[in-house]
């Protein structure tokens, strides 16, 4: 596959996160996967970097804005950083095999849908989070360490499948600080991915999994996706196409774990 097909591919998803927020790495990993035959640890390790690159400037805005916590990004990292660096130690000690793509890609379907179904629940989740009650107490109480073990589950689920540090980690936040400027948590949300979509796919690169050729394709395809969504999400109804896209995310999630299961 040559770097015009890879230019496709990042131009197609960078308009859909452009217009919705959805996609990125749910969107991105498995079409290498399903459509472009690409190994599940190269199309893994080469999403990782390819997200933490194309996220690092909404990073710089965000900072520049004020609407960065950097004292939650920390504890988060305190748990994805350790769980990331373990779970690529693991992957180093199986090596590549067909059971590690068996587990990548159930890893990564499970992840597709759950993202699919939480961005399509999303509203309605902020609205019983936001209402008073005991578990919201009790959440409240174990903030702190229920912020670093869901750092942990993160940096873990991210590290096999590329998915999570996105709409998984803005639904983990979202249950954890209800009373929180959704703005800032989707701040904070994309500090964490770039950090840990960084580290996750250095590790990647250092077993071998990313295809260099591959991340500048689907960087030269992705920045411009990314203006021209930007542009019709102002023109289109956005909640519709984001619905769409989560159906999307339904399906191809279903795909790759059909895939899986068929060995």
């Amino acid at each position: 596959m040559d770097g015009l097909g890879f230019a496709v591919a990042g131009l197609l998803v960078g308009t859909a996160v452009g217009a919705t927020g959805v996609g990125g790495g749910s969107l991105m990993t498995p079409i290498l996967i399903l459509f472009y035959g690409i190994s599940p640890a190269v199309a893994v390790g080469t999403d990782l970097l390819y997200a933490s690159i194309s996220k690092a400037w909404g990073v710089v805005l965000h900072q520049r804005r004020g609407t960065l916590d950097w004292p939650i990004v920390g504890r988060l990292a305190l748990g994805s950083v350790p769980a990331s660096l373990l779970t690529l130690l693991g992957l180093q000690a199986v090596g590549a095999s067909p059971e590690l793509d068996r587990v990548i890609k159930l890893t990564l379907a499970v992840a597709v849908i759950l993202t699919a179904s939480f961005s399509l629940a999303q509203d309605l989740l902020l609205r019983h989070l936001r209402a008073p009650s005991g578990f919201n107490s009790f959440i409240a109480r174990h903030q702190v360490p229920g912020t670093v073990l869901s750092g942990a589950l993160i940096g873990a689920v991210v590290t096999v499948s590329s998915v999570g540090a996105g709409v998984i980690g803005m639904m983990l936040l979202m249950l954890l600080y209800p009373r929180q400027e959704p703005i800032r948590l989707v701040a904070v949300d994309l500090a964490h991915a770039v950090i840990i979509t960084g580290i996750a796919g250095l590790g990647h690169a250092r077993l071998g999994t990313v295809d260099w050729q591959m991340l500048a394709g689907l960087l030269f395809g992705a920045l411009p996706g990314i203006w021209i969504g930007s542009r019709i999400g102002f023109r289109l109804d956005a909640r519709s196409l984001k619905r769409a896209i989560s159906a999307l995310l339904v399906v191809v999630g279903v795909m790759t774990l059909g895939k899986a299961l068929a060995g």
